[in-house]
C-alpha cells in the first residue's frame, strides 16, 4: 500500500527524520512533559533542518514538497509519545503558518513566514473562544476599525502555543452585526500592549503550552489584516479541512504506535509457560486493532493525495477526524489492557498515550459538531466551497 503514496525519497526522509527525533528530541521529552515548556533550541534545530518548510514556497525559505512529506512529519512525531510536543510543532507549522502563507501579503510573509520556517519565530492560531467552542460563527471577539488601526477586544481559549509563541493569528468580528460575513483575520506580535495569556493545566498534552488569551483594547495596525476584511470565516473553514486531516493522520499514527508496542510487549511477556502473543483471545484482539488502524490509514492517505492534487476535501477530512480519533481512543485503550498492570504505569507509554489521545475527538471541532457538518453535506446536500 505504501508504494501507492510514498516514493523512495519519502522513505529516505522518514528514516532521517526518525533519526533526528531520536537524537535531538527524545532525550528531552520527559523534561518538557514536566515543565510544559519546550526549549527554544529545538525550534531552531527544526528550522535548520528544513522541517518547518516542507510545505512552503522556496522564495520564503521553504522546500515546496508534496503533502506526503507532511504526512511523514506528522506520523513520526506521534511515535515519540508526546502528544504535546507534536501538537506544538504541527500547530505552528500547519495552523499558524498556513494562514500566513495563504492570506498574508508579501510584507507579512517576509516578516513572519520566513522566520517561522527558520524556527526563529513561533506562531499560534487563535480561533476558539470560552463561550463559543466549536461554534466559530458565534465568535464574540471584535476588531473595530479606527483610522489606521483596528481595536481588538475579546478572549480566546485552548490555544496551542498560546503562552510562549512570538506572534498570534487572531480571528475577530470586524462587523459585529454580521454572523459569517463579519469576521476577519489578523496577525500581531506577542508584545503588543493589551495582550495577556494564562497557561491552562490539562489532562494530557503536557509538553505543550495551551493558553487562554485576553485582548484588552489592542491596537492592531490595519496593514496586519490578512486577506480581505469580512472573509475570515471562509478562510477558517477552508483551512479546517487540513487541520481535520492532520488530526486524522495523528490518530492513525499514534494508534499504530500503540499496536506495535503492544505486539512487542506480548512477544516478551510470559504467562503459563509461553509468550502471551500465542493466546488466541489476545491474538484476535490485536488483529482487530490492526485492521481498524489500517482502514483509517488508507482513507487518510487517499484524502492527502486528493488534497495534494488540489481537491476540496472538507467532507472527507471531517469524516477522517471523526472516525480516526474515535478509533485511536479505542485501540489505545485496548493496547493498555494488553499490557495488564504495566499499561497503567507511567514508566510505560500507554498511560500518557491514552491521555494525549483523548483530545482527538475534542480539538479542531468536536465529534458532535463534525457529525452535524457531515449530516448537512450528505442529508441536506449543503456544499462548502473554497474561499475566493
Amino acid at each position: 500500500m505504501a508504494d501507492m503514496y510514498f516514493t523512495e525519497e519519502h522513505e529516505v526522509f522518514r528514516e532521517s527524520f526518525k533519526e533526528f527525533l531520536q537524537k535531538e528530541v527524545v532525550p528531552h521529552i520527559e523534561k518538557w512533559e514536566k515543565t510544559g515548556d519546550i526549549e527554544r533550541f529545538i525550534w531552531t534545530k527544526f528550522g535548520e533542518m528544513g522541517y518547518f518548510g516542507l510545505s512552503y514556497p522556496e522564495e520564503y525559505g521553504g522546500l515546496d514538497l508534496d503533502m506526503f512529506y507532511m504526512v511523514i512529519f506528522l506520523e513520526e512525531l506521534q511515535k515519540i509519545n508526546s502528544g504535546g510536543f507534536a501538537a506544538a510543532m504541527w500547530a505552528h507549522v500547519y495552523l499558524a503558518m498556513t494562514h500566513l502563507n495563504k492570506e498574508g501579503d508579501e510584507r507579512i510573509k517576509k516578516k513572519y513566514l520566513t522566520p517561522s520556517i527558520d524556527g526563529e519565530l513561533i506562531g499560534c492560531l487563535c480561533i476558539t473562544e470560552p463561550f463559543g467552542g466549536s461554534d466559530v460563527a458565534g465568535m464574540r471577539s471584535t476588531a473595530i476599525k479606527n483610522g489606521d488601526h483596528y481595536i481588538l477586544n475579546g478572549s480566546k481559549t485552548f490555544i496551542t502555543n498560546g503562552v510562549y509563541s512570538d506572534y498570534l493569528i487572531v480571528a475577530a468580528k470586524t462587523d459585529p452585526d454580521s454572523k459569517h460575513a463579519g469576521m476577519s483575520i489578523f496577525v500581531m506580535d506577542r508584545d503588543t500592549p493589551g495582550i495577556s495569556a494564562t497557561k491552562l493545566d490539562k489532562l494530557g498534552w503536557k509538553a505543550s503550552d495551551t493558553g487562554e488569551i485576553a485582548f484588552d483594547n489592542v491596537k492592531v495596525p490595519a496593514e496586519n489584516l490578512m486577506g480581505e476584511e469580512g472573509k475570515g470565516f471562509p478562510y477558517i473553514m477552508q483551512h479546517f479541512a487540513l487541520e481535520r486531516l492532520i488530526m486524522g493522520i495523528n490518530a492513525h499514527a499514534r494508534a499504530e504506535y500503540a499496536v506495535d508496542y503492544a505486539i512487542q510487549y506480548m512477544s516478551e511477556r510470559q504467562a503459563f509457560g509461553k509468550s502471551i502473543d500465542s493466546f488466541q483471545a489476545l491474538r484476535h484482539k490485536v488483529a482487530e486493532m490492526a485492521s481498524k488502524v489500517e482502514m483509517c490509514k488508507e482513507f487518510n492517505y487517499s484524502i492527502a493525495k486528493r488534497l495534494n492534487e488540489g481537491g476540496y476535501v472538507v467532507k472527507e477530512a471531517s469524516m477522517s477526524k471523526l472516525l480516526s480519533t474515535k478509533m485511536a481512543d479505542e485501540v489505545i485503550y485496548d493496547a493498555l489492557q494488553l499490557l495488564g498492570g504495566y499499561g497503567y504505569m507511567e514508566e510505560y507509554p500507554m498511560a500518557r498515550l491514552l491521555r494525549d489521545s483523548r483530545l482527538g475527538p475534542i480539538g479542531g471541532g468536536t465529534s458532535e459538531i463534525l457529525k452535524e457538518i457531515i449530516a448537512k453535506m450528505i442529508i441536506d446536500k449543503k456544499e462548502y466551497k473554497p474561499a475566493t
